[in-house]
């Protein structure tokens, strides 16, 4: 019985290594931009950060209702290859992407993503925007805030003033 435990351990343990080794070297693939050839067509794999925002989530806080707010999220190419933008959707029609839709961003260079919300619905929001890039990439960045109702009329007249007054 203590032969096949022993046995069974040293088995456990080669696998573990074995997986590990080859985590390893597929998260080391991932890091570097590699060209390989199916069907004799090139194919290109290209590493995960390519581009990075400064800031993933923007939090507006609490405004209010009926007053529009922007956001600019910026975007850098951590790549030696060019990043290009092909479009960026919001997850609804209150949330408005802005960006150089013709323009390529250098290694080593920045761009702008300018957010819009229109703060009509009272209440806490959370809206999503998906960037596609490079034709075959995505990334999500997200603005979240609470739009607080403002008054329907401005503040009654204070009849006491001219008691103060005297």
């Amino acid at each position: 019985m203590k032969h096949i435990f022993t046995l069974f351990l040293v088995a456990f343990i080669s696998i573990n290594i074995q997986a590990q080794q080859l985590t390893t070297s597929t998260s080391e693939a991932t890091q570097t931009i590699s060209s390989t050839t199916i069907d004799a067509k090139p194919v290109i794999v290209l590493p995960e950060n390519i581009m990075v925002f400064k800031e993933s989530e923007y939090d507006f806080g609490k405004i209010p209702q009926g007053k529009p707010v922007t956001h600019v999220f910026v975007v850098e190419n951590q790549s030696k290859e060019i990043l290009k933008i092909g479009n960026v959707v919001a997850s609804c029609g209150c949330t408005t992407p802005e960006w150089e839709k013709d323009k390529a961003i250098g290694p080593g260079e920045s761009s702008n993503i300018t957010v819009g919300y229109n703060a009509a619905a009272e209440g806490p929001f959370n809206k999503f925007i998906t960037v596609s890039y490079n034709e075959t990439q995505s990334k999500q960045i997200s603005i979240k805030g609470e739009v607080w109702k403002t008054p329907e009329t401005s503040a009654p007249v204070n009849k006491g003033i001219n008691d103060l007054k005297n």
